[in-house]
């Protein structure tokens, strides 16, 4: 497994897997504590797996969480999603970077998001299951959505979308969700 520094967002990584193939399918590490650490995180301190399964052309995001934030490791465990980080960490080197992947079940790539950037990602098949390791117990309390469509942000959603939550509709635009976090 190799770890590579994400050059748009400061502290944000992608962690590659080398997985061993034969007729019965493959097998591969999606996983390794001394890989983590050897770029200066902490294995032991993501605390809560979660899964989502979408369809294709379901996007979900923008999406971070207030006051701490929210570091996590995203992978897509089957299908294919392209998924997308923004830095809004005012202090960072990268702030307002974007960076856009496409993670696949077939590569098992995991991508690392430092707490204080948003995150979201569309279905490119008809099942994508996407996978989180998560630094911190989730309180709905301090969600934060940002509109996916935010002409500011420009983000290249590759399909047309076919569904989302209501709280994504409903999301305020970049701008609004700065002036908040500002007051």
């Amino acid at each position: 497994m190799k770890a590579t520094e994400v050059p748009e967002i400061a502290g944000a990584y992608l962690f590659e897997p080398t997985p061993y193939a034969d007729e019965r399918g493959f097998f591969c590490r999606t996983f390794d504590a001394d890989v983590v650490r050897s770029v200066g995180l902490a294995p032991d301190a993501f605390i809560q797996d979660s899964v989502s399964r979408s369809v294709r052309g379901v996007l979900r995001g923008l999406h971070l969480r207030s006051g701490a934030g929210e570091a996590k490791l995203v992978r897509c465990s089957y299908g294919r999603i392209f998924d997308v980080v923004v830095d809004l960490r005012p202090d960072s080197p990268t702030y307002l970077g974007r960076a856009f992947f496409e993670l696949s079940g077939e590569t098992q790539a995991t991508l690392y998001i430092p707490a204080g950037c948003a995150h979201g990602f569309q279905a490119l098949t008809e099942t994508a299951d996407t996978s989180y390791r998560i630094d911190r117990p989730h309180d709905p309390a301090e969600d934060v959505t940002i509109a996916f469509d935010d002409p500011e942000l420009a983000i290249p959603w590759p399909l047309p979308v076919t569904s989302m939550s209501q709280r994504d509709r409903e999301a305020p635009s970049l701008a609004e969700v700065l002036k908040q976090r500002e007051s």
